[in-house]
């Protein structure tokens, strides 16, 4: 979950929304700051570099997916890279110290998510890291900064106050900004709680309180630490392999699969004998988008991932580039295309599936359905895979010897004796001798 967190993070700082939030953030300053990652000539208050870098990590919807529903790492990840470069010197912020702040903030978004069945869904109302990473952000935040369970009690309710986006602003590129703000306000709540502002202690409690953005709220205490098991255990995250909607990767696959019917060897796509495609789906209404106008829209859209799947036989970041998104042939190819929605087919990212059949012009019919995508948590990318992607996010970002020494400093995490070693490669700077003889002591 790190390393691919990283590696969505620093190719996220090449997006148009990424230098957006740059340009508005460079207007705040104080003594204390914290690393932009791949901005080795940019630091900004631990706030801001919080937010900038989550907003990094979400900006093409490439980061990690849960069930219940949310992106869990990228509201947590960033606000404690950038602690670590805050707090004073003689404070070194170890490996473990990360890993435990890290999972806390993540188990602490999958307990509040498991108290209600409208979580276990695809959501409809607001978009999950805006609330449950806001929360997961102050727990992680409050952990590493040493709160005591009152501070952190009152780090959590100010946090609730922060929380909230609504789901209108997905397939735009206000979207990312949900994750940077999780990060940042989860943080802040912390900050108020450690300068002593009190709030509701009861808030996780009431309906009136976190209820408010989750039907059917019903908080439960906890296990003793004796019989505590962490949810990460008990389930792993989905990690993608192209930027776009969790949903649009059961489409991508079927897609894939029925086009091996169709074009043999490496042949292009025969368009002119298809008459219609039906792509069967669950009722997920924001990633149904008929004719996608933008790279966030695209993102969004059931038809333009199997369009783009039997057009290119593959889907990769460059898909979403405006030239392959406006090209005749897709145009024509998602002119062709409707949603099918069925009783059985649940929008929830632990069963729903995708289906997809093709209607020739001479009456054959050919379909094929995908149950399990290839990075599902029941089909995990291999960690030869996983390295993989992260190579490829980091190429134009990062050298090639700071991305290898990022990789292996997040393998040997629990062994770092000062995250400072991981910030500086996150700059994007060129790795020097130095510092990777100083990661080579370290792990």
């Amino acid at each position: 979950m790190i390393l691919d967190t990283l590696g969505v993070g620093l190719l996220g700082t090449r997006t148009d929304v990424f230098q957006k939030m740059i340009q508005y953030s460079k207007i705040y300053s104080s003594k204390t700051s914290s690393t932009v990652w791949a901005h080795p000539d940019i630091r900004l208050p631990p706030l801001y570099a919080t937010f900038v870098n989550g907003v990094a990590v979400h900006s093409m919807d490439f980061d990690d997916t849960w069930h219940p529903t949310t992106h869990p790492s990228g509201a947590v990840l960033p606000v404690l890279l950038a602690i670590s470069e805050a707090l004073p010197e003689q404070k070194k912020i170890s490996g473990l110290d990360l890993l435990l702040a890290f999972n806390i903030g993540i188990e602490v978004q999958g307990r509040l998510m498991h108290f209600s069945n409208e979580a276990s869904d695809v959501p409809k109302r607001f978009h999950p890291p805006s609330i449950v990473g806001t929360l997961g952000s102050a727990a992680a935040a409050a952990k590493l900064l040493g709160l005591d369970q009152f501070k952190t009690k009152e780090a959590l309710a100010i946090a609730a106050s922060y929380a909230g986006a609504p789901l209108a602003n997905a397939a735009t590129q206000t979207k990312p900004l949900h994750m940077g703000n999780a990060g940042r306000h989860g943080l802040e709540a912390a900050f108020l709680a450690f300068s002593g502002l009190e709030a509701n202690k009861l808030i996780l409690d009431l309906e009136s309180g976190f209820g408010a953005f989750y039907a059917n709220y019903l908080p439960q205490t906890l296990p003793s630490l004796q019989s505590y098991s962490w949810l990460l255990d008990q389930q792993d995250v989905a990690i993608k392999s192209f930027p776009a909607h969790l949903g649009t990767h059961w489409m991508a696959e079927a897609a894939l699969a029925v086009r091996k019917h169709l074009v043999k060897s490496r042949k292009s796509l025969p368009s002119s004998r298809i008459k219609t495609i039906t792509l069967k789906v669950p009722d997920i209404q924001y990633v149904n988008r008929p004719f996608p106008t933008s790279e966030h829209e695209a993102r969004h859209s059931f038809q333009f991932a199997a369009c783009t799947a039997l057009l290119d036989g593959h889907i990769s970041v460059e898909s979403f580039r405006q030239e392959n998104i406006s090209r005749p042939e897709m145009t024509e190819l998602l002119g062709k295309t409707h949603l099918e929605h069925s009783s059985d087919n649940q929008p929830s990212f632990k069963n729903l599936y995708c289906e997809v059949t093709i209607v020739l012009k001479d009456g054959d019919v050919l379909t094929e359905r995908c149950d399990t995508f290839y990075g599902h948590w029941r089909k995990p990318l291999s960690k030869g895979d996983l390295v993989k992607k992260f190579q490829s996010n980091t190429t134009a970002v990062v050298s090639p010897e700071a991305a290898e020494s990022i990789v292996e400093v997040v393998d040997n995490l629990e062994k770092l004796e000062d995250c400072g070693l991981l910030t500086s490669l996150l700059q994007g700077a060129e790795s020097t001798n130095k510092l990777l003889k100083r990661s080579s002591t370290q792990i």
